[in-house]
């Protein structure tokens, strides 16, 4: 076999292109008239008042933090990508962090609970591979210690939790549009909210805190969103359904695959949840000798996420509870080939190339 690990699903180019002559055309190409038509659209498919377009998931997590001014302590999973982490660390607060839920690998409210202290003023959970966190849960703890709650949602554009779209969860999501996401910028991200100062203060918080009156009101970023960016993502909006049902298709295909198999283990999607899949990962004591073998039979894989981020070199020191799923987890964790273009016979092969070893 000779399989990509990822293949971006796009828009026909034609129709990017239509969407972005007319900007192209007026020399508006940055933070102009279709992001604005992208952040409305966005917002009315999510059901929130706003959604606010950036440059990156990581810019939106690090001004959202800066906008609602957080001080002291924010909690956070240690299973995830470091940039969740890093976004607590640039605005000079104390990342604490928390193990994971042994089923679904998601943020472990409990432990969450446990870990607030007199200076916690922020959750901040991550739908891991778009695998919804358990927000009621969070939610509860929030409004009983007084907690700003977030979501690093980069994973999980297209989730659903019950009967609510993943992006009306919380005080703010905030979304990843990379190559890697479901729904695809090139580069950018959204953050959405139904508080109006905070959607207003992020607004002015992407172009350096300047309102227009080229007195900032507060230390902001250029992290605005090019309108290129724009019209990729808001073409490649009406994907997402179609998107989301296929990866939750192979899913399926792999689950039935390899679900028994003695040693091996999936991430639980909640019932009446819908994760987008952005990966499909397991779980299996010998995971480097599996990866090993897979690549050599032209199946490349990811450690998707491994190191957890306690054992990064930039948090070897920072404040953490008792990690032990999260040790076991990310020491077994294997992301699999999972993109729209896969086939059924080419999921069937992984799949057979796993069984035999």
């Amino acid at each position: 076999m000779s399989l990509r690990f990822l293949k971006p699903s796009l828009p026909p180019l034609s129709d990017v292109l239509a969407q972005y002559a007319p900007c192209y055309s007026s020399g508006l190409i940055t933070n102009a008239a279709i992001v604005a038509r992208f952040e409305q659209a966005v917002a009315e498919r999510l059901g929130v008042a706003h959604a606010v377009a950036v440059s990156s998931c990581t810019s939106g997590l690090i001004l959202t933090m800066r906008v609602l001014e957080l001080t002291g302590e924010v909690i956070l999973p240690s299973f995830t990508f470091f940039a969740t982490a890093h976004a607590v660390s640039w605005n000079h607060l104390t990342p604490v962090l928390v193990d994971c839920d042994p089923q679904t690998w998601n943020i472990d409210p409990a432990q969450v609970e446990a870990s607030i202290t007199p200076r916690t003023t922020a959750i901040l959970g991550v739908h891991l591979y778009g695998n919804p966190c358990n927000a009621d849960a969070l939610s509860q703890i929030a409004k009983r210690h007084g907690l700003k709650l977030l979501f690093d949602a980069a994973h999980a554009f297209g989730a659903s939790y019950g009967n609510q779209a993943v992006g009306s969860l919380g005080d703010a999501e905030v979304f990843s549009l990379s190559p890697t996401k479901l729904l695809v910028a090139g580069e950018g991200g959204i953050v959405t909210t139904n508080d109006s100062y905070l959607a207003k203060q992020l607004k002015a918080a992407r172009n350096y805190g300047d309102t227009g009156t080229y007195d900032p009101e507060l230390r902001g970023l250029n992290a605005r969103m090019s309108e290129f960016n724009a019209a990729l993502a808001l073409t490649g909006l009406d994907l997402i359904d179609a998107k989301v049902a296929h990866h939750n298709e192979i899913a399926e295909r792999y689950t039935r695959h390899l679900s028994g198999i003695p040693g091996l283990s999936l991430q639980q999607v909640r019932p009446n949840d819908t994760s987008t899949y952005k990966d499909f990962s397991i779980h299996i004591e010998n995971r480097d000798h599996l990866a090993e073998v897979l690549e050599a039979k032209g199946i490349p894989t990811k450690k998707y996420f491994h190191p957890p981020v306690h054992r990064q070199k930039l948090y070897t020191n920072a404040k953490a509870g008792t990690l032990k799923n999260t040790e076991r987890i990310s020491s077994g964790i294997l992301s699999l080939p999972i993109y729209h273009a896969l086939t059924n016979e080419e999921v069937d092969q992984v799949a057979e190339a796993i069984l035999n070893v």
